[in-house]
C-alpha cells in the first residue's frame, strides 16, 4: 500500500490504484490516529491464477424517468463509484418508459459499457400483473432492441402498441424469437407466478431477494415448475441506491442484495456466458464474501450448459462440477458435497439443502461452546402479493434476569422504535421475508424468564431453555414467527469448510445448495448443483 494519500477534498469515496499482495486471504483495515478500528473491508482472497473471477452485480434497480429517485446517470455514477460494483442492469417499469426514455437509457448503457472497468446491461421489468405471469426483469446483451411492455398504462404515445406482450407467455415467445434476452423472476409489487409459465431458455435464475424482502419460496416454485435455475439477488432500489440500496424510512423491510458472477473477465460476453451457465452465488445486504460450492462424483456424467429438458446435447463429460452446473445420467449412489465460505462476519449456521429439503443445519460450534449470547429474531411476512409487510410491535422483559449490550440486528427501518435497557426491549419494525431482531449478553446463563409480548406472539419462554437449537413461536402468515437460540460468547469462524458424503435421490432430480446465515444478519445462497440420476 501507499505510505500516505491525500483525500480529495468534498469527495464520498476515493480509489487507490496499484495494490500489491503475495497470495494470500485478507482484509484491509481503516484505524484511527490510536489504532482503533473504524471499518474493515469485505474479505479478499489473492491468487496466482484463476480461470474464473468473482465479479459482484446489482441487474435490478430505478431511477427517476420511472418511479425512483435521481436519474437513471446518477444511479450509475452511483453504482460505480461509490457502491463498487462491476455491473448493472437499469429495470424500470415497462408501462412508464417513453420511447424517449428507451432511446436515452440504450444511450446511457452504451457509454458506461466500458469492458474491464464496468458493464452496463439494458433492461426493462416487464410488469405484468400476477395473474398474467407477474414480474420479469428482462436484460438485454446489446441495445436498441424492441421493448415490448406488459401494457401502455402511464405512455400516452400507442404508436409501438403492436409491441406490447400482454402476457408473460407472450413477452417469452417473442424474447426467444429475437434472441440475446434473459428473463429473472421477480418478487416485487406483481410476484412472478412460476406455475403459470417457465421458460427454462430465457429464465436461468430466480430473484430470491431485494428491497422488497427475502423469498425462498419463489426458489421452490422454481422446483416445482421443474426448473433447472441459478439463485440471484439483486436490489429492486427505488432510492438511487444502486449496489448498496438500504431501504431507509420506507416500508420496504430489507436491505438490497448482490449476485456474484463467476467469468473469465469484465465485459459483457464473459458475464452473459456467467448467466447462461448460472455461475453464481447472492447474497443479502450488499455482503461481499467468498462461496465455493462442487460436487465430486467417482463417475463421469454428462455435462451441459442448456436445461437438457430443452433436447440440447451435453458440453462434456466431467467427474467434478460448481455452481450452476446440470449433470445428467449421474450414475453415482452418493456424491462428495464440498462447501468453503470466507466472510466479513462470523458464520452463525449453514444449511445444506437438496431442492425443497433440508439435509442439515450445521453451526462452527458446538453446544458445549454456548455462553450468555442469545438472539431473539422475528421474521416472515403476510403473504406474497403486494402489502406482504409484516409489521411487528412489543415488548421482551426479562424477570428474574437482565442482559447488557443489546445490539439490532438487521434494524434497517431506522425511524421504527428500538429501545433496549437492562431488563429488556421495546421496538416495533417491519419484516418482509426477511427477519430482525436483538442480540445481548445475559447477566445469568440461566436464570428466570424472557416475557415476550407482541401482537403476533404472546409467550414465556425460561431462559435456561433457550439453547443450541430455535424455540420457534409461530405467528401464522407467511413464515411469520419468532425464534431465539443461544450463541458462543465468541464466534472466530469467518472461514468455513464443510465436506458431506449425500445419498442421492434416485427418481428425481437433485439440487444440492447451501443457505448460510452470518451473524451480521446477512444470508448467502449457493445457486444449486443440478445432479440428474
Amino acid at each position: 500500500m501507499p505510505e500516505a494519500f491525500e483525500w480529495p477534498a468534498g469527495a464520498r469515496a476515493h480509489r487507490i490504484e496499484g495494490l500489491r499482495a503475495a497470495p494470500c486471504d485478507l482484509a484491509i483495515e481503516w484505524l484511527d490516529p490510536a489504532g482503533g478500528l473504524l471499518a474493515a473491508s469485505n474479505p479478499l482472497r489473492l491468487v496466482e491464477r484463476a480461470d474464473l473471477v468473482p465479479f459482484w452485480a446489482d441487474m435490478h434497480g430505478q431511477s427517476e424517468e420511472t418511479i425512483g429517485t435521481n436519474s437513471a446517470r446518477r444511479l450509475a455514477e452511483y453504482a460505480r463509484d461509490l457502491a463498487f460494483i462491476d455491473a448493472m442492469c437499469h429495470q424500470g417499469n415497462d408501462f412508464q418508459i417513453t420511447a424517449a426514455f428507451w432511446r436515452d437509457l440504450n444511450a446511457l448503457t452504451r457509454e458506461f459499457d466500458r469492458p474491464g472497468r464496468f458493464v452496463f446491461f439494458p433492461g426493462y421489468e416487464w410488469s405484468g400483473n400476477t395473474a398474467l405471469g407477474g414480474d420479469r426483469n428482462v436484460v438485454l446483451k446489446g441495445e436498441d432492441r424492441t421493448l415490448h411492455r406488459s401494457c401502455h398504462a402511464l405512455v400516452e404515445d400507442l404508436s409501438d402498441a403492436d409491441q406490447d406482450a400482454l402476457d408473460v407467455r407472450d413477452l417469452h415467445r417473442r424474447l426467444r424469437a429475437e434472441g440475446d434476452a434473459l428473463c429473472l423472476p421477480h418478487v416485487g409489487g406483481r410476484y412472478a407466478d412460476l406455475g403459470r409459465a417457465h421458460d427454462r431458455m430465457l429464465e436461468r435464475s430466480v430473484e430470491v431477494h431485494s428491497d422488497w424482502g427475502t423469498f425462498d419460496w419463489l426458489l421452490m416454485d422454481a422446483f416445482a415448475a421443474g426448473g433447472r435455475v441459478g439463485i440471484a439477488a439483486n436490489s429492486d432500489g427505488h432510492k438511487g441506491r444502486q449496489g448498496a440500496s438500504h431501504p431507509g424510512a420506507s416500508l420496504f423491510g430489507a436491505y438490497g442484495g448482490l449476485t456474484c458472477y463467476l467469468a473469465r473477465d469484465l465485459s459483457r460476453e464473459a458475464l452473459w456466458d456467467a448467466m447462461l451457465w448460472r455461475r453464481q452465488y447472492a447474497t443479502t445486504g450488499a455482503c461481499r464474501a467468498h462461496i465455493d460450492a462442487a460436487v465430486a462424483l467417482a463417475a463421469p456424467a454428462a455435462l451441459h450448459r442448456d436445461d437438457p429438458a430443452l433436447g440440447g446435447a451435453p458440453v462434456g463429460r466431467t467427474a467434478r462440477a460448481g455452481l450452476g452446473a446440470i449433470l445428467s445420467g449421474v450414475a453415482d449412489e452418493a456424491v462428495e458435497f464440498t462447501v468453503e465460505i470466507l466472510a466479513g462476519a462470523p458464520v452463525e449456521r449453514v444449511e445444506i439443502r437438496n431442492r425443497t429439503a433440508l439435509l442439515e443445519t450445521w453451526r462452527p460450534y458446538g453446544e458445549r461452546d454456548l455462553g450468555r449470547r442469545i438472539r431473539v429474531l422475528w421474521e416472515g411476512s403476510e403473504y406474497r402479493g403486494r402489502g406482504r409487510e409484516t409489521k411487528w410491535e412489543g415488548t421482551l422483559r426479562l424477570a428474574g434476569n437482565g442482559w447488557r449490550d443489546a445490539r439490532p440486528i438487521n434494524r434497517f427501518n431506522l425511524d421504527r422504535r428500538f429501545e433496549a435497557d437492562a431488563t429488556g426491549l421495546a421496538f416495533d419494525g417491519v419484516t418482509t421475508g426477511g427477519f430482525m431482531g436483538v442480540e445481548a449478553v445475559l447477566d445469568d446463563p440461566a436464570a428466570g424468564t424472557l416475557e415476550i409480548a407482541t401482537n403476533l406472539v404472546q409467550a414465556s419462554l425460561p431462559i435456561a431453555t433457550v439453547g443450541f437449537e430455535d424455540r420457534v413461536f409461530d405467528a401464522g402468515g407467511l413464515a411469520r414467527r419468532i425464534r431465539a437460540f443461544r450463541l458462543p460468547d465468541t464466534n472466530p469462524h469467518r472461514r468455513v469448510r464443510i465436506a458431506r458424503r449425500i445419498p442421492l435421490r434416485r427418481g428425481e432430480d437433485n439440487a444440492l445448495y447451501i443457505r448460510a446465515t452470518l451473524e451480521d444478519g446477512n444470508v448467502l445462497w449457493s445457486s444449486p448443483i443440478y445432479l440428474i440420476p
